[in-house]
């Protein structure tokens, strides 16, 4: 079963910055600088937090993964955004 994930990161080395962006971008959506919207199975969730592992220091960066629960069938109905507007991303088949 898949799920809805907000991932946020701080990451305080510009180079480990810009590897947990590259990171990121093959496992979700970029919403905003330091924020993506990921629609993972267990699997893909498992395979993203290794590489994250491995691309953060422990004792410097954070990363914070929030489940916003099953995604079946459950749009994300409302994103309420201040300032410049967003846009939310479909979510739809994934052909792998």
């Amino acid at each position: 079963m898949r799920h809805m994930y907000i991932v946020t990161y701080d990451i305080s080395d510009p180079r480990r910055l810009r590897h947990v962006y590259r990171t990121m971008r093959g496992f979700g959506q970029h919403l905003q600088l330091s924020v993506f919207q990921c629609d993972l199975t267990p699997t893909a969730r498992i395979q993203m937090v290794c590489a994250l592992e491995g691309a953060i220091h422990h004792g410097e960066d954070q990363v914070l993964l929030i489940n916003l629960g099953p995604t079946d069938a459950r749009p994300i109905k409302q994103i309420e955004a201040l300032g410049r507007p967003t846009s939310l991303h479909e979510r739809g088949p994934v052909i792998v």
